[in-house]
């Protein structure tokens, strides 16, 4: 069991909440972190990169100049690889990279990262109200007095986005917004600090308690 301050628009602590997530041991923790975050990273790739050997480039097809007799290098094909405007020697050609990982692994290091990041982690109680219309500064005064200054790289995560917070948000430097039940460890790791309301805590550990 993990508790954590809450605190209120204004920055003041108000309460206190708990949760409970299941992690892997401090054994294996890093090493299926680290398998989740490879995963995740290898498939974003699009490979789509292409090169053409020297049997797939355009041309080629006749023998620059006879085999002896003219003191040069004997050559079989403008498109050779050792050619200007050859074919490329084991160059990349369309893959697909994507590595799988079973839902439960995944599951868990999803939860040990987060709760690995529970000294950056700022809980705070809903303030979509607080903004009666979208207004970016407000949201930015209300990060730095929770702890999130613009310096840092902020994760904002919400059960669900009321307009004006998204509109508020969206434009912020340094603050990525995500909803609660599409989390993922890259995010988790990247950003400096977590904010998340009382409801995404409690969407986080409906949705990846299992």
């Amino acid at each position: 069991m993990v508790e954590s301050v809450v605190k209120n628009w204004q920055g003041e602590e108000v309460g206190q909440t708990s949760f409970e997530l299941r992690v892997a041991k401090e054994q294996t923790a890093s090493h299926i972190v680290h398998r989740a975050l490879v995963r995740q990273l290898n498939n974003a790739r699009q490979g789509t990169a292409s090169t053409k050997t020297r049997s797939e480039v355009r041309g080629g097809g006749r023998k620059p100049w006879r085999q002896k007799g003219t003191g040069r290098a004997r050559a079989g094909s403008i498109r050779s690889p050792l050619w200007r405007g050859g074919g490329v020697i084991f160059g990349p050609k369309p893959r697909d990279f994507n590595l799988k990982m079973n839902r439960k692994e995944r599951r868990l290091a999803l939860r040990t990262a987060f709760l690995g990041r529970l000294d950056d982690l700022i809980v705070v109680e809903e303030f979509s109200e607080q903004l009666s219309r979208p207004k970016t500064k407000d949201l930015v005064a209300a990060l730095a007095r929770w702890g999130a200054g613009p310096e840092n790289k902020t994760l904002l995560i919400l059960s669900e986005f009321p307009e004006n917070v998204y509109l508020s948000a969206r434009n912020i430097e340094n603050l990525k917004i995500i909803a609660a039940d599409q989390l993922n460890v890259y995010d988790l790791l990247h950003a400096d600090k977590i904010v998340l309301t009382t409801s995404a805590l409690e969407k986080i550990q409906e949705v990846y308690s299992a």
